[in-house]
């Protein structure tokens, strides 16, 4: 029996509505041993939601982003259910005054994702998804089918800094779309393409937290994804993950072919 999803939302939302939005650019900022930002309201997130998910689901273990990685490998080497967070994602955008980030939580079961939440507060848009059960956003169920243009016309989100150079080459001079962003926020990419914001997404290296709930999101709204070398995005790591996802079938064989050519 998965948690009470209606239970999670409402955690989620006071957490970031509480710890997020009042020190939404008026943070300082430290720098983790791998160079990303850190602020106070990412430990302030992780510990309220810490605690306040151990208290309602003491059985299940707690892997944040905020976790040393000694610590993120002790837990993923331990079977049984296990809640995923990033407490801020778009750190960098936060501290910048760039309103776009989130709190992305996703609850794993038997080495699959069967919940996702992933929430922006300063648009409070709540993307939420089942397993099995569909995905929605704002209790409005998110449908890709017959949503989707031809690659050549669409919009494509990329980021361009963890790509390998011959493919950032190949993308600035040939680009197979039509115009393409980066938003510096991976758990509203997901979230985004699963509401047809996009057509097309490719990101040269994710963490489970970056994209556990996402990519949930996006397969139970009708998306597709897999990495570059072709295996399913979502594993049991703590290791960096290429994505390649797209709003349809077609758009995702025809994005993929010409990434791997």
């Amino acid at each position: 029996m998965n948690p009470d999803i209606g239970q999670l939302e409402a955690l989620v939302v006071e957490a970031a509505r509480e710890e997020l939005v009042p020190r939404f650019a008026r943070v300082s900022f430290e720098r983790k041993t791998d160079a990303s930002p850190v602020t106070e309201a990412d430990l302030a997130v992780h510990a309220r939601l810490g605690e306040a998910l151990h208290e309602r689901w003491p059985e299940v273990g707690f892997l944040s982003e905020e976790m040393t990685p000694a610590e993120q490998e002790a837990l993923l080497a331990i079977s049984g259910p296990l809640w995923v967070l990033d407490p801020l994602d778009g750190t960098s955008n936060f501290v910048s005054g760039v309103p776009h980030f989130c709190l992305s939580l996703a609850y794993l079961c038997q080495g699959e994702v069967q919940l996702g939440l992933v929430y922006d507060p300063l648009r409070q848009e709540l993307f939420r998804a089942e397993r099995g059960c569909g995905a929605s956003l704002n209790g409005v169920p998110l449908r890709l089918a017959g949503t989707a243009m031809p690659l050549q016309h669409g919009i494509v989100m990329v980021d361009f800094k963890r790509l390998p150079m011959h493919l950032r080459r190949r993308l600035a001079e040939h680009p197979p779309y039509a115009s393409q962003r980066n938003f510096g926020a991976a758990a509203l990419d997901w979230a985004w393409l699963a509401a047809g914001r996009g057509q097309a997404y490719l990101h040269g290296g994710q963490k489970l937290w970056d994209c556990a709930a996402g990519s949930l999101i996006l397969a139970e709204a009708g998306g597709f994804s897999s990495t570059l070398e072709g295996d399913a995005v979502y594993k049991t790591t703590a290791g960096s993950r290429s994505v390649v996802a797209a709003c349809s079938r077609d758009v995702f064989n025809e994005w993929y072919a010409w990434l791997t050519a």
